[in-house]
């Protein structure tokens, strides 16, 4: 078998949703969308049985926790695509997300025995999906009149809630918060809204990246006091140790030259897996807890790394590419691109284990 594999724990899982309690006592839906933001759909779900809800992309996900046995409320972030999929919805019991006018004539049409929830999407400065605010007491009104819809909540999105400096935040917790719909249940805060914005917590909070132990607020911004684990370590091994000579090119294309006499490790590993390809700046391994940088191009089923660093390494030791000791965020970072690329990149190849 391959050495390279995505170990997944779930304590981890759960102690980051702790956090999230710890830092607003709201509810919890926790997004598992895009397959568990790569951890998977269904694993993560059933980590989470202390969640209050799940919020998925499309009824397809829905339903495929539904199969796994996944009781708590489903909410469909997208809402429906299509007026055929609202029986599915009833019968299921899911949580649309209304969005747009299209939706809202696909209901009137609506005849059925069975109820569900739903919420209205606000539109509070996206400008991507929702209602604006004028046109929320219509719409809910609207929405009050159909005898299967249950309970309504107001939902909205933060667009800038990283960015401690930008002043569309406070401008959008002030727009859902001038809403007079009483009894509706609100929901705003997305993984950056939880840990920067506490104004921004309502009474439902929607972490994403933050339940997987990255941080949305990058590595140089000020950080709130939560401790978050990270769910997923990418593993691999070193399938070889060989020593070079000064001016070897090593890999694809010769980008790389050694400097001078040098060991050099290949790891089974490669952008076939999901590890990026193209880096902006140097990025590092973890061989015995040492940090050896990546040289040369990553290729399709390997990369190589230069291992000075680390004493009498050899053939089948462990290496790290992110996760446990290796920040995520700072991969990502290098590599040009956001950490949940990378978690969502992971390919069908891989496979994922749960360890202890």
């Amino acid at each position: 078998m391959r050495p390279a594999y995505a170990s997944l724990d779930a304590p981890a899982l759960r102690h980051n949703l702790a956090q999230v309690r710890e830092l607003t006592g709201a509810r919890v839906m926790a997004i598992v969308k895009a397959n568990g933001y790569g951890h998977g759909l269904v694993w993560v779900a059933k980590s989470l049985t202390g969640a209050d809800a799940f919020g998925v992309a499309s009824l397809e996900e829905g339903l495929e926790l539904r199969a796994a046995g996944i009781q708590q409320e489903i909410c469909l972030l997208e809402g429906f695509f299509e007026a055929a999929e609202i029986p599915i919805i009833l019968r299921e019991g899911f949580t649309p997300v209304i969005h747009d006018h299209h939706q809202l004539e696909a209901l009137r049409r609506v005849r059925s025995e069975n109820r569900c929830d739903a919420w209205i999407k606000v539109d509070t400065g996206m400008h991507r999906l929702g209602f604006g605010p004028a046109e929320v007491p219509a719409v809910a009104a609207d929405l009050a009149t159909l005898p299967f819809i249950g309970r309504l909540g107001l939902l909205s999105h933060l667009a800038c809630a990283e960015d401690f400096a930008s002043p569309v935040t406070a401008l959008q917790i002030e727009a859902l918060g001038g809403l007079s719909l009483p009894g509706f249940r609100r929901s705003l805060a997305n993984s950056a809204g939880i840990m920067g914005w506490p104004a921004a917590h309502a009474d439902w909070v929607r972490p994403g990246l933050m339940l997987y132990g990255a941080s949305p607020l990058g590595r140089t911004g000020p950080q709130p006091p939560v401790a978050l684990k990270p769910v997923m370590t990418l593993r691999s091994r070193l399938i070889s140790v060989r020593r070079r000579k000064e001016g070897d090119a090593i890999g694809y294309g010769g980008d790389y030259r050694c400097r001078e006499d040098m060991l050099v490790g290949v790891v089974g590993v490669g952008y076939g897996d999901g590890y990026p390809r193209e880096f902006r700046g140097a990025v590092s391994v973890l061989v015995r807890g040492l940090r050896a940088p990546v040289i040369g191009r990553v290729s399709m089923d390997m990369l190589t790394v230069d291992l000075r660093g680390v004493a009498d390494a050899q053939v089948g030791d462990e290496v790290i590419l992110w996760g446990e000791g290796l920040p995520v965020e700072e991969v990502a970072q290098a590599a040009g691109t956001i950490p949940y690329r990378l978690l969502c990149g992971l390919t069908q190849r891989l496979p994922r284990r749960e360890c202890p």
